[in-house]
């Protein structure tokens, strides 16, 4: 049994997400998150960086295509997703070194100080996501003479 840690991240993209595939076909995105923490000097009053943190975070699917299509270097974001441990081994040194990585459920750009354009993606995938649908039509119940049983 793995232990699930939740986390919610809010920073800076580090760099252009990488975007890729791997050999069976998973769609991926990859990207750095710094996260600046700022601290309000107590003795003059003045709010000072207090250091900056890294974050290595993956996304898959539909997802990854968004956010390589929409972030960019710099762009303010929030995830949303898992911590991951995982280890693996230095081809050169023998030496066996430990990761920590972010899974993201969810990724956005953050309206903290930003604006942004929504544009939506179709649902279906196929020749049925070309086809424009208004849905059904409905009206209300006060003129339709139907009743409501309690």
């Amino acid at each position: 049994m793995t232990t699930r840690i939740p986390v919610t991240l809010e920073g800076n993209l580090t760099g252009d997400p990488e975007y890729g595939a791997s050999e069976a076909g998973n769609e991926y995105a990859r990207f750095t998150v710094a996260v600046n923490d700022r601290r309000l000097n107590e003795t003059t009053k003045v709010w000072e960086d207090a250091g900056t943190v890294f974050h290595r975070v993956v996304v898959f699917n539909q997802q990854s295509r968004h956010v390589a299509n929409s972030l960019r270097k710099g762009d303010s974001i929030m995830v949303a997703g898992e911590l991951r441990f995982g280890t693996y081994v230095d081809k050169e040194s023998g030496r066996t070194h430990e990761t920590r990585d972010v899974i993201a459920d969810n990724v956005g750009a953050s309206l903290k100080f930003a604006d942004v354009a929504v544009s939506r993606a179709p649902k279906a995938n196929g020749p049925d996501a070309e086809i424009s649908v208004t849905g059904p039509v409905v009206a209300p119940v006060s003129y339709t003479d139907a009743g409501i049983a309690r």
